[in-house]
C-alpha cells in the first residue's frame, strides 16, 4: 500500500458524493453529508489539504479503511 492520497475538502467532499453521500448542510466552512444513516463532516477551508488525522478521522465515520479508500481514489 502507499501512502494515502491527501485530497482538499472540496475533493473529499466531491469523492464522497460519488460514494452515494448527500449534502446534509452546510456550516461555516464545514459541509456535512450522510448516507444511510452514516454521517460526517468535511472542513473546506480553499485549496488546503485536509490534515492525515482529519482524513483517518472522515474515512472512520464513513467506515472505509485507508487501503479501500486509496483503491476507489484511484479509480
Amino acid at each position: 500500500m502507499g501512502d494515502l492520497p491527501r485530497p482538499t475538502g472540496k475533493e473529499m467532499v466531491r469523492f464522497l458524493h460519488k460514494q452515494g453521500f448527500e449534502l446534509v448542510r452546510i456550516s461555516g466552512s464545514h459541509h456535512y453529508l450522510e448516507r444511510q444513516g452514516v454521517k460526517t463532516s468535511v472542513p473546506v477551508h480553499g485549496n488546503q489539504t485536509l490534515k492525515i488525522g482529519t482524513l483517518r478521522g472522515i474515512l472512520r465515520d464513513v467506515q472505509l479503511s485507508p487501503s479501500e479508500f486509496q483503491k476507489r481514489w484511484n479509480r
